[in-house]
C-alpha cells in the first residue's frame, strides 16, 4: 500500500468559489465580501480534527468553518462581531442541518479577541482547531454588475460601517487584534490542539505588505508555536497548468499597477498558518 505523505500545497480552488459553496450555503452568503474558500475550511477540518471534536471560529462571517465542521461531523463554535453576517452563519448552520449534517454549531454574536470569556466555559481546554481568517481592511472582493452607460459599478465589497470593525483600524490595530485574539485561542485549545489563520499578502500604497510574515510573529509573542506554513493554492491546477481563479477587482488592481509602471502580479495563493500551543 503506497504512503500518503502530507502536502504542504493545499489545491483549494480545483472548482470555483461559487460551485464550492453551491446549495450548502444560502445564495445571500454571497454578499459577504471576503469569504474563506469551503475547500481550504474543509481540508483544515479533515486534517486536524475527528468526528466529534470542536470547532471554533473566533470572526466566522456567514460560517464556513462552521459548515465545513458540521458536515464532517464536527461540533463547531462560531463568534461574529457583525450581527448581520451572524444571523447568515447560524442560517447556513440551520441548512446544513436540514441536509443532515451530524455535527451541531451555533454562533455567538460578539467581539473575537474576547473569545475566551464568550464561549461556555465548559469548553475551554476541549477545542481541538482554531480555524479563522482576517480582516484585510477596506476589501478589494465583492459583485460587479454593468450599468449601460455608466460602466461597472461595484456592491457588497466592505464588511461593515462600523469603525469599530477590524477591517477598519489599520495594520498597527490589526495586528494588536490578532495578537489578543490568538491569546485567547490558547486559553481554549485541548493540549494537542492547533490554530490555523488563512492569509494573504495585503497591497498598500503601492507596497506588498508581508501580512502572513507579520502574523507568524505575532502568533509567537501571543504564546504559540509555528507548527506549518501551508500553501493553499487561488488556482486550479489542470496537469501542469496553473488556471487562475482571480476576481474581477484583482485583476483590476493588476492592470492600474502595471499602468503605472508596477510588476505587480495576481496573488495566486493564501498561507495557511498553523500553531500549537507551547
Amino acid at each position: 500500500m503506497p504512503i500518503e505523505l502530507p502536502l504542504s500545497v493545499w489545491p483549494a480552488a480545483q472548482r470555483t468559489a461559487r460551485a464550492q459553496r453551491s446549495r450548502r450555503y444560502l445564495e445571500i452568503s454571497g454578499t459577504h465580501p471576503a469569504k474563506m474558500l469551503p475547500a481550504i475550511a474543509a481540508r483544515a477540518v479533515a486534517t486536524y480534527t475527528q468526528p466529534g471534536d470542536i470547532t471554533l471560529d473566533p470572526m466566522c462571517g456567514v460560517g464556513t468553518t462552521l459548515l465545513e465542521a458540521v458536515h464532517q461531523g464536527r461540533d463547531a463554535i462560531g463568534i461574529e462581531y457583525e450581527p448581520r453576517w451572524a444571523d447568515y452563519a447560524q442560517a447556513n448552520l440551520a441548512l446544513a442541518a436540514s441536509q443532515g449534517a451530524s455535527g451541531h454549531g451555533e454562533v455567538i454574536c460578539g467581539d473575537g479577541r474576547s473569545l475566551a470569556s464568550l464561549i461556555d466555559p465548559a469548553v475551554r481546554g476541549l477545542v481541538a482547531l482554531v480555524l479563522t481568517s482576517p480582516p484585510y481592511g477596506p476589501s478589494l472582493h465583492g459583485r460587479v454588475s454593468a450599468v449601460p452607460g455608466h460602466g461597472v459599478r461595484k456592491t457588497h465589497d466592505r464588511y461593515s460601517t462600523d469603525p469599530a470593525n477590524l477591517a477598519h483600524v489599520g495594520l498597527a490595530g490589526l495586528l494588536d487584534a490578532m495578537r489578543t485574539l490568538l491569546r485567547g485561542a490558547a486559553q481554549v485549545l485541548r493540549p494537542d490542539g492547533v490554530v490555523a489563520m488563512t492569509v494573504r499578502p495585503w497591497w498598500r500604497d503601492g507596497q506588498l505588505i508581508d501580512l502572513p510574515g507579520a502574523l507568524a510573529r505575532v502568533g509567537e509573542e501571543a504564546g504559540l508555536v509555528l507548527y506549518e506554513r501551508n500553501v493553499a493554492l487561488l488556482t486550479a491546477l489542470r496537469d501542469d497548468t496553473l488556471v487562475p481563479r482571480s476576481s474581477f477587482f484583482a485583476l483590476e488592481q493588476v492592470r492600474k499597477a502595471r499602468a503605472r509602471g508596477l510588476p505587480r502580479l495576481v496573488t495566486a495563493h493564501e498561507d495557511l498558518l498553523v500553531w500549537r500551543r507551547h
